[in-house]
């Protein structure tokens, strides 16, 4: 598809993963810096997202918000960067299982977590809120990465770039505590070339006052 790409984020954000993300495809992109309150509100960036929230992606006439999403899409914009297993690849399957897992119970386990939310110990309760419980989200997305570099076959893809962010943002942060397994995913990861111009990209800009202060 063709048509310019256009990035909406902020450097203290999930917009890092998909700055990310962009890196790794290498496609030229252009970055629409948006500020934390009025502005990420306004009329003109709802057309975008009627959310108000970032990260969001312009290709083109097509719009794609929400970060795992942006990834996967990005993903199959560009095939030729290599981030996704073919259609027809058995490795496609554990690519959307992992990808949408991280997107879904973990999001959702470690936000609860984060604000408070305790979900009664009974089970009609745990499945209504999907995930179950934290232990066993964490449990499960270990064993999914534990002696394996790449969750999807034995390549790096869009879905390895979504779970090593997650697991490195939320162990920095406390979210999410620090396994041996979870460490060596994150390190074989983090080091990319891509990973790495895209965390300079924005802590340069989170350097900045007007930026730091959103």
């Amino acid at each position: 598809m063709a048509g310019e790409l256009v990035f909406y984020t902020h450097p203290m954000s999930r917009g890092r993963m998909v700055r990310w993300m962009l890196e790794e495809v290498g496609a030229p992109y252009r970055t629409e810096l948006m500020a934390y309150g009025p502005s990420m509100k306004d009329g003109s960036f709802r057309a975008v997202n009627p959310l108000g929230k970032v990260p969001a992606l312009r290709h083109g006439d097509a719009t794609v918000t929400e970060t795992a999403a942006i990834c996967a899409y990005l993903a199959d914009a560009f095939p030729e960067a290599g981030l996704a297993p073919p259609p027809g690849d058995p490795a496609r399957a554990p690519y959307y299982r992992w990808l949408f897992f991280c997107a879904g119970p973990v999001e959702a386990a470690v936000t609860n977590k984060a604000l408070g939310v305790v979900v009664p110990d009974d089970p009609r309760m745990r499945g209504m809120v999907g995930y179950g419980s934290l232990p066993e989200v964490l449990d499960a997305l270990e064993r999914a990465v534990t002696g394996v570099r790449c969750v999807a076959g034995d390549r790096f893809s869009a879905a390895d770039l979504y779970l090593a962010s997650h697991l490195g943002w939320g162990m920095a942060f406390g979210g999410i505590e620090k396994r041996p397994a979870f460490e060596t995913y994150v390190a074989a990861h983090y080091g990319r070339p891509a990973a790495v111009r895209a965390r300079a990209i924005d802590d340069a800009l989170l350097a900045e006052p007007q930026r730091a202060g959103g």
